[in-house]
């Protein structure tokens, strides 16, 4: 994911394989999932067929639509009621410019997602996230650096330590303006997505 981008070839392919078995189930035609994502169909093709370099931007609003969470396109599914996934598991689902990374680390399945990332900005890197569905909450706990956190129009540095809260549904940056790495986690929860993704 350079560029904000998954670009292994053969994770690329099980992506795509996920995200048509998951259109599948949920009974959409490429047409309407194009529709309702916002994504174009011929967009689409290309992630079902593993062709295509897919932004976490355009997987999280096709993954929405859906109505199941990231991880059910990114991870493996649980075989038990112990879902243990090691560092060596985790996916990088996002890269920054100069070296910076996001790692979903751990996460629940439809309908109640709960997500749990690992996040590191380099100095000078920045990722801005569109809004996400409704009832979707975010949590951030800084760990390393100096984190800039943006929401809707409003502005704030967050230190190590600091941690904040607010609602998904507004445009958000994560940013790090300083010298030095910024790591910080980030908690994610989408509320009865299934439920609210259906028609």
């Amino acid at each position: 994911m350079y560029s904000s981008q998954l670009t292994d070839a053969n994770f690329a392919a099980v992506v795509g394989a996920r995200v048509k078995d998951a259109r599948s189930k949920a009974s959409l035609t490429l047409d309407e999932l194009a529709e309702r994502s916002g994504v174009s169909r011929r967009t689409i093709v290309s992630i079902e067929q593993g062709a295509t370099n897919v932004s976490i931007t355009l997987l999280l609003r096709i993954s929405t639509c859906l109505g199941v969470g990231l991880a059910t396109l990114l991870t493996e599914p649980k075989t038990n009621t112990l879902g243990i996934l090691r560092e060596s598991e985790h996916s990088v689902s996002w890269s920054g410019s100069y070296g910076g990374r996001a790692k979903l680390v751990a996460s629940t399945e439809s309908p109640e997602i709960f997500e749990l990332w690992d996040w590191v900005l380099e100095p000078g890197e920045s990722h801005q996230s569109e809004a996400h569905s409704d009832g979707t909450h975010e949590l951030i706990n800084v760990i390393q650096g100096t984190l800039t956190l943006t929401v809707d129009g409003t502005e704030d540095n967050l230190s190590v330590g600091d941690s904040a809260s607010y609602t998904g549904t507004k445009p958000h940056t994560y940013s790090n303006r300083t010298s030095q790495a910024t790591r910080f986690s980030l908690a994610v929860l989408q509320p009865h997505l299934r439920r609210k993704s259906a028609h």
